[in-house]
């Protein structure tokens, strides 16, 4: 593809609160992630940005020592739904877990919020890692981290076959004849597999899009290959080394075409934090700021979950213990996390101050020009770092005018309130290469002039 007809992609990944943990405490920030108010705000505002994705996270249990907008926090499905009714293009994606539902809710849900929205529903597909979340589902524990796995995959199959259980065109409603559907593109599904028997067809017809976009993040060799098997985009973690970026994307891109596909058939999205400033050194002293609020109370929670072992029992300022490499709760996170400190021989406290300022993500600081900077040298040079040139930002601030290159507009102009208000996605995807970027990132919209 020429460099002319790539295009990069925004979205935010939505915290009510902010993405640092201690962001809530911020001058004008949002105190709750559960505020219709703001949560609007932020779908208006990253729908006036020109991005192409809202993108809500979920967990199943509530631990009073997490970050707040996990403390309390909408259902995600009902909310992309509200939100489908004030915003006009943007794609709009929710987390469900495949550990606690069926696949023929999940199926005529996201169907639903397609036909709400006009095809801007994404489904991001979670295995759940949280042991407390089982115990709300009449569970007395979670599933083995790989079964959760297998069970994930045929239950992604399920969804999709249900989707495809109509035919476009299938509804006729022809009041002449009193036909309203035409039986021949209307089927059962008929599965009948190791986890789930379901028969179909769905009771509702074919969606805009057909199949919402799947959304995957597991960055374990079983979360790879359902991604490289079934998912449209892939959440991943980057600490800003483009060498261990494009060896990740190398190897994921692999499992891709081991599986039939088309390496451009999945977008991979990185995630950065940028906290601006009008200068680089006002942007450090924002995060000094958040950083001060912090407290080693919170610090357990938050770190021990990322990681995936329990830290309560070591001294914060000692150096970061030699935790085993397997972990039943996210992979990506723990193995980012543990390789940074290993390498930089940072202490768990070290360890606690990155993982609460993006929760595991890389952060930048600096003037929009800076920041946008640094999004168009991975941009430019995609083709030797992540080739499809896909990036995922997590917002600590609003990029500025200077940042128009990169932003194709100024995304917000909320100032500060929208420094703590969550996570923004910059996506660097072929435009025409990609089927997600094409069709499904719901890229419809006219683009303003660049400077």
């Amino acid at each position: 593809m020429s460099a002319s007809k790539r295009q990069m992609h925004l979205g935010i990944f939505v915290l009510g609160t902010g993405n640092h943990s201690a962001g809530w405490r911020y001058e004008g920030a949002s105190a709750s992630n559960s505020s219709r108010p703001v949560l609007e705000s932020i779908a208006r505002t990253a729908e006036r940005g020109k991005l192409d994705l809202f993108f809500i996270s979920d967990g199943l249990a509530m631990d009073a020592g997490d970050h707040p907008s996990f403390i309390t926090r909408f259902e995600p499905l009902t909310l992309i739904a509200a939100l489908s009714m004030v915003t006009r293009h943007i794609g709009l994606g929710a987390t469900v877990s495949t550990s606690f539902d069926e696949p023929f809710h999940v199926a005529r849900a996201f169907a639903s919020i397609d036909h709400l929205s006009g095809g801007r529903a994404a489904w991001n597909v979670v295995t759940s890692a949280s042991e407390k979340a089982a115990l709300n589902f009449s569970k007395d524990r979670l599933a083995e981290h790989d079964l959760r796995y297998e069970i994930a995959t045929e239950f992604v199959d399920v969804v999709r076959g249900l989707w495809d259980t109509w035919d476009d065109g299938a509804l006729i409603a022809d009041k002449a004849t009193g036909t309203f559907i035409d039986k021949s593109k209307v089927r059962p599904l008929d599965h009948k597999g190791r986890f789930f028997s379901v028969k179909g067809p769905l009771n509702i017809e074919r969606c805009p899009q057909g199949h919402p976009v799947i959304i995957q993040a597991g960055g374990s060799p079983p979360g790879q290959e359902l991604s490289a098997r079934s998912a449209d985009l892939v959440f991943s973690v980057v600490n800003g080394d483009p060498v261990a970026a494009k060896a990740a994307y190398d190897a994921l891109k692999q499992r891709v075409v081991k599986h039939g596909r088309s390496p451009s058939d999945l977008p991979i999205l990185p995630g950065v934090m940028p906290i601006v400033g009008e200068t680089d050194e006002q942007a450090k002293e924002q995060l000094t700021r958040l950083q001060s609020w912090l407290t080693p109370t919170n610090a357990l929670t938050l770190v021990s979950q990322r990681i995936g072992h329990d830290i309560s029992g070591y001294p914060l300022d000692g150096p970061v213990p030699d935790f085993p490499a397997h972990t039943e709760r996210g992979q990506a996170f723990s193995k980012a996390l543990l390789d940074m400190a290993r390498r930089e021989k940072m202490t768990l406290r070290d360890l606690y101050n990155v993982t609460a300022a993006a929760r595991g993500h890389w952060v930048i600081c600096g003037t929009p020009k800076r920041i946008a900077d640094i999004f168009e040298e991975w941009f430019v040079a995609a083709t030797r770092l992540v080739p499809e040139g896909v990036f995922r930002l997590h917002a600590a601030g609003s990029p500025g005018p200077a940042a128009a290159r990169v932003a194709r507009r100024r995304v917000a102009t909320c100032g500060c309130a929208f420094v703590v208000s969550g996570w923004v996605t910059v996506c660097f995807g072929d435009e025409a290469g990609s089927r997600a970027s094409r069709s499904k990132l719901r890229d419809v919209r006219p683009r303003p002039t660049l400077p």
